[in-house]
């Protein structure tokens, strides 16, 4: 009864569920400063921890910084001892003082590496606690998004913004967010030192920088929409996968792999020109830095040979300049390129951002009721409900369930048999009427609350990677292993299992390949065994089961319904004729009520079905 879901090649043409852009506007950006200072508030609460690694950052820079400073004096020494020598005056060089120094240097330099290692241990924990929140909120949003969001993505789409989007901010916080802090004190404490040696030799060293930025600012521009682009169609592109490696049986039985790859290799397409494009510009900005670096260098070189002479400046001190010179373009190049994975984490942040901005479902009522003795009885009020606002699938729909009642619903495919029971656990809510339990709508509980008093056993099964001890358990967590074996048994697939390797403890693979799906079915039955809910809805519980295991059940069933509120919906009219009430439904209306045997004698929409099954 969902929505279909978009093919990969309509969500590239924008033709796919609105909020996440399109190729129309070229994948860029579309608020990077709101996106920034979302981002920034992650990282408020760790504003003391921050305020200390940019303190050891600066501390562990300064130190650095200042090495060149000492060499410098450490050459001018050497000079006039070489000097001293050359003109005859004796050797003057003060290698006691050299000594000094080259211990000052270790000391530094040692001091320097202490800092920057508690720097990176602290930056890394702030990430992490970042990364921490951001994925519990991620994982809790998960929990309160409407079903419809699901219906209208695909898994990898949305796992990607889990995943690669989030492991991506995480490596930008962790990695680039502390070498940009390191680069910005290490060019802020570079032109210092530069100052303090010569200040004409700085203004020439300062001529690169006007430029280096435009350059920055030029490619950053550029390339922002293609990063944004490549995270996109990286998620496209891990959504087609998912979907055709969850269905790789289906593809292969329907002969569809040539379409399957030609759908991957147009996305691909699609990402390897949004990545190299976007890749290629930010690689220029090494090379182009490196040359404006060096055209730098030898207008100081030429620049700081002109002052020696003049004795402006000391030999040593040209020496340490230049250092500072190559170190000072070193952080600017270092800037530029984490420009390039900046603007990916932008991208992939903003991703994250939106999914956790997406719009919630209707919060619980704020007094919940619950009572824990009711009884089940079920109204349905004049509801309508539409997937889409503008298509109706369920039209004024009225009933009155007594408690104990077996209710079955029957009607063509599309008729809205399998809507109706979302509806009543909430995971759509209704656009107009009501629906009660025992007399109370069903949004004055929670949904925490109204959904334990339900079990299902639904058509399409889930398992999951675990043991079919701890799969049967889903149905109560609290359950003994007995109490598990004893459900096991009156789903009749006690003695099935045990002839299965490791019996209970057989670990299901991420599909449940390992076993059969009629085995998928049985176990989904155990639960509902385990869990004794006081209302029941089996969704063709039974459609996957052999006739023989299907009489077994439906005698374990007769048990279990017996004074419990069951809904049954079932294609296969042979497993509801013992209804107390038949709902046949077409269009989203009830056309015809009763029991089996009324149904027939009026000779209705009912009766023709029936018919189309058990007569020739």
């Amino acid at each position: 009864m969902s929505e279909k879901q978009d093919s990969p090649k309509q969500r590239s043409e924008g033709l796919g569920p609105p909020g996440f852009g399109s190729s129309k506007d070229g994948g860029k950006a579309k608020d990077t400063q709101k996106t920034l200072r979302t981002l920034a508030s992650y990282l408020y609460p760790h504003r003391v921890t921050i305020a200390v690694v940019l303190s050891f950052a600066v501390l562990s820079t300064t130190f650095t910084i200042v090495g060149p400073k000492l060499l410098g004096n450490v050459t001018t020494k050497l000079s006039e001892g070489v000097f001293a020598w050359y003109y005859g005056t004796g050797l003057l060089t003060d290698f006691a003082y050299i000594g000094r120094i080259v211990i000052l240097l270790i000391i530094l330099y040692l001091v320097s590496a202490a800092f920057s290692f508690v720097q990176g241990f602290t930056m890394s924990k702030v990430t992490m606690d970042v990364v921490y929140n951001l994925r519990k909120q991620i994982s809790e949003k998960m929990n309160r998004i409407p079903l419809n969001y699901y219906d209208t993505r695909t898994h990898g789409e949305i796992l990607s913004r889990v995943t690669n989007d989030i492991d991506l901010v995480s490596q930008t916080l962790n990695q680039s967010l502390t070498q940009l802090i390191t680069s910005f004190t290490t060019i802020v404490g570079i032109l210092g030192m530069m100052l303090s040696i010569s200040w004409q030799m700085t203004i020439a060293a300062l001529l690169i920088i006007p430029l280096s930025i435009a350059i920055v600012g030029l490619v950053i521009k550029r390339s922002q929409g293609y990063f944004k682009s490549q995270q996109k169609s990286l998620g496209v592109i891990n959504g087609h996968v998912e979907e055709m490696y969850g269905g790789h049986n289906i593809v292969q039985a329907f002969n569809g792999e040539e379409e399957s790859v030609r759908i991957f290799e147009e996305e691909n397409n699609q990402l390897f020109h949004s990545a190299m494009i976007s890749q290629f510009i930010s690689s220029l900005l090494q090379p182009v830095m490196m040359f404006i670096g060096n055209a730098g260098y030898v207008m100081v070189a030429i620049l700081g040979g002109y002052l020696a002479v003049k004795k402006v400046v000391d030999i040593g001190d040209i020496q340490a300049f230049i250092q500072y010179m190559r170190q000072f373009t070193q952080p600017i190049a270092q800037m530029a390129a984490v420009s390039s994975t900046l603007q990916s984490t932008i991208a992939a942040a903003e991703r994250v951002f939106e999914f956790l901005e997406e719009e919630e479902e209707i919060p619980d009522a704020l007094n919940p009721s619950y009572d824990q003795d009711f009884h089940g009885a079920v109204t349905f009020n004049n509801i309508n409900f539409g997937y889409n606002k503008d298509k109706r699938i369920i039209h004024n729909f009225s009933a009155e369930i007594k408690t104990g009642q077996r209710v079955a619903i029957v009607g063509p495919t599309g008729a809205g048999k399998t809507t109706i029971v979302k509806l009543l656990m909430r995971f759509y809510d209704i656009d107009d009427g009501a629906i009660l339990v025992d007399g109370i709508e069903i949004d004055q509980f929670t949904r925490s609350d109204l959904r334990s008093m339900f079990g299902m056993v639904l058509q399409d099964t889930w398992l999951y990677n675990a043991s079919i001890m701890d799969n049967i358990r889903y149905g109560n967590f609290d359950a003994t292993d007995s109490q598990v074996i004893e459900a096991a048994k009156a789903a009749h697939c006690h003695e099935f299992i045990h002839a299965l390797p490791d019996g209970y403890h057989m670990i299901l693979n991420e599909e449940a390949s390992n076993i059969s799906q009629g085995q998928k079915q049985l176990f989904t039955i155990a639960r509902v065994f385990l869990a004794d809910p006081k209302i029941l809805i089996l969704d063709e519980a039974t459609s996957s089961v052999d006739t023989r295991t299907e009489i077994l059940i439906q005698k374990a069933m007769e048990k279990l319904m017996s004074n419990r509120t069951s809904f049954v919906i079932a294609h296969r009219l042979s497993t509801i004729r013992d209804s107390d009430i038949i709902f046949m439904l077409k269009d989203g209306n009830i056309v015809e009520q009763g029991d089996h045997d009324k149904l027939l004698q009026d000779n209705g929409a009912y009766a023709e079905l029936y018919r189309s099954q058990f007569e020739e």
